[in-house]
């Protein structure tokens, strides 16, 4: 196979400019920060964490969003694989709606680097202002465009969130998840007009609830609940099924799924339901 030679070029930029920075910290690891789903109208927020030394080179790496979904799912085991360290954060869509988007992308930066399994001495960061390390964090504007170790962490995030919203896609699969990742694209937005929100919306998010409907639910809690009154699951039968399909609760499913089994409990958000 020919060589991409600009390729190979592009992230030897990428991995100078983190040498050069190191090098001026007296440092030996630094790590990149940068996220993932920030502008969606679905799903999780996800940082990706990558640590790298001044030597670590990969070929073929740039901003995530500058390559194929085949380059990027070829360079997620690499960047795992040879990185000093590789850590993930997550915030829900509910703590997106809760805290907003700005502090739930923090909130996830700040879990995964809780996470990473070696300690850098700088932090780079795709201008994400984290509060509260005690390492120097670095905010870089187009910071995925100029450093190797951000640039990783973003194809670590970006590969991580699209698998989670493919998978997904199967749960809610009147939306589309599988082809837009949650974001506003328009056959999204006509299921949003058509089917109404899902237990998975950002429903802080304009454009998410068009109408004064309840949340639509997953398939797997729709089963559960068919189970439910024919006194066929109890409470840990029931979350065994659920785990076994390999699948975390949303948290408002995981309230709902609490009310179904004790429905003395009743909640106040008048949108906790199903179609």
């Amino acid at each position: 196979m020919a060589r991409n030679t600009a390729a190979t070029d592009r992230a030897e930029i990428l991995r100078r400019f983190d040498a050069t920075h190191l090098r001026a910290a007296g440092a030996q690891v630094l790590a990149g920060v940068d996220e993932a789903g920030r502008g969606a109208l679905a799903g999780p927020v996800v940082v990706g964490v990558v640590a790298l030394d001044a030597e670590a080179l990969f070929e073929g790496l740039d901003d995530s969003k500058q390559l194929s979904e085949a380059r990027r799912e070829a360079l997620f085991p690499q960047i795992c694989e040879r990185a000093r360290g590789v850590a993930i954060g997550w915030a829900t869509a509910e703590e997106v709606d809760r805290i907003n988007v700005l502090e739930a992308t923090l909130l996830a930066a700040r879990r995964a680097l809780d996470v990473l399994p070696v300690r850098p001495q700088l932090v780079l960061t795709d201008y994400l202002k984290i509060r509260g390390l005690d390492v120097p964090v670095e905010p870089l504007v187009k910071g995925d465009a100029r450093s190797q170790a951000i640039a990783a962490a973003s194809v670590v995030a970006k590969v991580t969130r699209d698998r989670w919203m493919r998978r997904y896609d199967t749960e809610y699969p009147e939306y589309g998840f599988a082809g837009h990742k949650g974001y506003g694209a328009q056959g999204h937005l006509d299921a949003l007009e058509r089917e109404g929100s899902s237990t998975l919306h950002r429903h802080s998010f304009r454009g998410v609830d068009w109408f004064d409907r309840e949340y639509r639910i997953s398939r797997s809690l729709g089963r559960l609940f068919d189970a439910l009154p024919t006194g066929g699951l109890d409470e840990t039968e029931s979350r065994e099924r659920w785990l076994s399909v390999g699948y975390a609760l949303p948290e408002y499913e995981e309230r709902l799924f609490q009310e179904a089994l004790h429905p003395e409990q009743t909640s106040d958000d008048p949108h906790m339901g199903t179609h």
